[in-house]
């Protein structure tokens, strides 16, 4: 992060505030967001898009913020054009066919499509899936292994070979996508994370590339329903719900979308938080040895709260006046709910910046609070868990393969992740 000053000058003007969104911001936030919790936590800045926005960095506003229904989830309340046709920077969300979705509408709509498409998400429904999870994870795995042949280390990138296949062919069996057609989801979706909204308009294909084929998909399984989440949502459609094949549409897009690269991060962050702080890895190595996973499951919750794959919550837009941590927000003013600042705020989190796997008070923010808490959670979780099991019990020397320092992070405004994690494992 650039420097910054913390006392005010000689002459009593404010303390000069941290630089946002560059390249250093992205590699690491959390001094910027320390100082932003203590010198203005509800503060208003100038996006790399121009829009100018509230972010929210203290936890208490946070979770005021996620639950107080004046603000709106729908872009239409934004003052200004961009925002009012859906250019919200939220990829995926350029097409006003794909924009009636979870992410950004409100009740009622909200509760009918958030009922529909719940049951898909619930313990028993993941706890089912659990045996496929972890087969997947097994499988790509032994593709790890199994590349190395007879080297004495093996090399991988775990973002490439690991993090980002196990949570795209989850989501689309979930869905029911065939498995014949699974490796190009991860070719579009790899496409969405690698060039973005750059010049080559990554973005603007894949997302046209999945909206065409989970289409037609839907159309198909009118006449050919299976146990599976996109047969839930025409069945839910058939039995009156009113749910219309562009809503199915903008639904099926959406879970797939968060329901990927949310995990992706998860593992990728979770890794490296991991392998900078051997002596919490040691722990929940010799508790896995020793058949135990209760570390494992409170271990996963502290990675989301210490370096969690969502940056930012998605967009929230005043329909009314309000007043936010002493700030007066404005009709149409649109507001920026800072997870990863919340989850460090030492007014709610003992030694937030220490990384503490067996931390029990544990109410972190990672998958947002209210009626907008993330329905994919329980999965994510049996993803993540399983996940970092496997690896460290079936690669239990395995190592970054560079300096820390040398990592390069994707910085969005909603996601942040590792480009690549190159590791180094005996076989």
């Amino acid at each position: 992060m650039h420097e910054q000053t913390s006392t005010p000058a000689a002459d009593g003007t404010p303390p000069q505030g941290p630089t946002l969104f560059d390249w250093e911001f992205a590699t690491d936030p959390y001094p910027a967001y320390a100082w932003l919790r203590e010198h203005s936590p509800v503060h208003r800045t100038k996006l790399p898009s121009g829009v100018e926005a509230w972010l929210v960095t203290r936890y208490a506003d946070a979770r005021q913020a996620l639950a107080d229904q004046r603000l709106s989830k729908n872009p239409a309340h934004h003052a200004e054009p961009a925002h009012a046709k859906g250019k919200t920077g939220i990829p995926g969300e350029r097409k006003a066919e794909l924009m009636t979705h979870l992410l950004n509408i409100d009740p009622p709509d909200h509760t009918r499509l958030r009922r529909l498409v719940s049951k898909a998400f619930t313990p028993r429904r993941v706890a089912e899936f659990t045996p496929r999870v972890q087969e997947i994870t097994d499988q790509l795995i032994d593709r790890i292994v199994e590349k190395a042949g007879d080297a004495e280390r093996g090399e991988a990138d775990l973002i490439h070979e690991f993090a980002f296949p196990l949570p795209i062919y989850a989501i689309c069996e979930m869905l029911g996508v065939p498995r014949e057609d699974q490796d190009d989801f991860r070719d579009w979706a790899g496409m969405m994370i690698r060039h973005g909204g750059g010049p080559r308009g990554g973005v603007a294909r894949s997302v046209k590339q999945i909206r065409t084929y989970l289409g037609e998909l839907i159309h198909r399984k009118r006449d050919d329903l299976g146990n599976d989440l996109i047969s839930d949502l025409i069945r839910a459609s058939d039995h009156g719900d009113h749910l219309t094949e562009a809503e199915a549409t903008a639904m099926a897009f959406i879970l797939l979308f968060a329901g990927f690269e949310t995990t992706v991060n998860l593992i990728g962050n979770g890794l490296h938080a991991l392998f900078v702080n051997p002596d919490q890895r040691a722990r929940l190595q010799d508790s896995l040895a020793a058949g135990e996973r209760s570390l494992l499951e409170t271990g996963v919750e502290e990675l989301l709260r210490y370096d969690g794959p969502v940056e930012l919550a998605t967009w929230r837009f005043a329909t009314e006046p309000l007043t936010l941590g002493g700030q007066e927000i404005a009709v149409g003013d649109p507001v920026l709910v800072v997870l990863a600042a919340a989850d460090r705020d030492p007014a709610r989190f003992a030694d937030p910046d220490t990384l503490d796997l067996s931390r029990s008070d544990n109410q972190h923010l990672g998958y947002g609070h209210g009626i907008h808490y993330c329905l994919g959670a329980p999965l994510a979780r049996l993803e993540g868990q399983t996940a970092l099991a496997s690896l460290l019990t079936r690669l239990p020397d395995l190592e970054l393969a560079v300096p820390p320092t040398d990592l390069r992070w994707r910085g969005g405004l909603i996601m942040r992740g590792l480009r690549t994690l190159p590791v180094r494992f005996t076989p």
